[in-house]
């Protein structure tokens, strides 16, 4: 009986967090509408979008654990600034900069390999092989991306700096996967994604205070347009604080691969919010990349670790 209900409450927490794998990519997909509302139509800079929005994620979590400050010893003081570098400043920043020198399609697809290096990472650092379902389908479900990224008519052009650029932010998030596997078990998830956001920020007000774009911080004070403090607000609870705690709490019990994965479902996902929202077309292409994603996903959901 005691199996039974160990069991049971095993397949509980893994049916939430897969439930939770899916409200973060959910939350991750539509924050590009949100970005682009306060960059294109308030102006403020990719900088500024990321460093709001984490500074009021990390007050917020501050308050409910504000008793622990510091982390049990500076060799994982040290893993915490990794993973505020991987999954913040280094990941957001690149992400945007590899813009300034390459095509958005290039940026989307490279950032989207990013659960390819989890899988590769894993394998050398822990030195398994992953099941065969799961490499075909994270394949399958990455071609589908590349079908949603060019169905409105995006090419893949090589362009050297913006690519490799590109493929930083996505190896940076990997990094940051791996990393945060190692705190897992020492820390709350609450702690760990507080540190997360403080070391994000902190990495990331240098490059704030030199950008030569004005502020715009007073915009979110400006109730006569409330559409910004609105996805503001939007950004920094739901997509961030909320988010990134239920994504830390998805590795812990589905792991970083398997977690992964599911990001390749965010392309699929801001497709549909554009179709709903901003009325944006969906091509034939973009329907096949549907099929894929989840195809993909499925198939690779479950996996075993085969020993080298």
């Amino acid at each position: 009986m005691p199996e039974l209900k160990t069991t049971l409450r095993s397949n509980s927490n893994i049916l939430f967090a897969n439930l939770g794998a899916i409200f973060v990519v959910i939350a991750w997909g539509t924050s590009f509408l949100s970005s682009k509302v306060l960059m294109v139509s308030g102006g403020f800079t990719p900088v500024e979008v990321f460093v709001y929005r984490f500074v009021f994620a990390y007050l917020l979590l501050l308050i409910f654990t504000y008793r622990k400050i510091f982390s049990n010893n500076w060799k994982d003081e040290l893993l915490f600034l990794v993973c505020g570098l991987c999954a913040g400043s280094i990941y957001f920043v690149s992400e945007n900069y590899a813009l300034e020198y390459t095509t958005t399609g290039n940026v989307s697809l490279l950032v989207s390999i990013s659960p390819i290096f989890t899988t590769i990472l894993m394998a050398i650092i822990y030195r398994f092989m992953p099941a065969l379902n799961v490499i075909i389908g994270s394949i399958i479900a990455f071609i589908g991306v590349a079908c949603i990224i060019f169905s409105a008519g995006e090419s893949f052009e090589i362009n050297p700096k913006g690519d490799l650029i590109a493929l930083c932010a996505s190896l940076s998030w990997a990094i940051y996967t791996i990393v945060i596997k190692r705190l897992t078990p020492h820390y709350t998830t609450l702690f760990i994604t507080r540190k997360l956001f403080f070391y994000g920020v902190i990495t990331s007000l240098p490059l704030l205070f030199i950008q030569e774009a004005p502020l715009h911080l007073n915009l979110l004070f400006d109730f006569s347009q409330p559409h910004y403090i609105f996805n503001f607000v939007f950004l920094g609870l739901f997509c961030s604080c909320f988010a990134y705690l239920i994504w830390n709490e998805v590795m812990k019990i589905l792991g970083p691969v398997k977690s992964n994965n599911y990001l390749y479902g965010q392309p699929l996902v801001t497709m549909l919010a554009g179709y709903f929202i901003l009325e944006e077309q969906i091509y034939v292409l973009g329907y096949i990349g549907c099929v894929l994603i989840i195809g993909g996903i499925m198939l690779s959901d479950k996996w075993q670790i085969k020993k080298s």
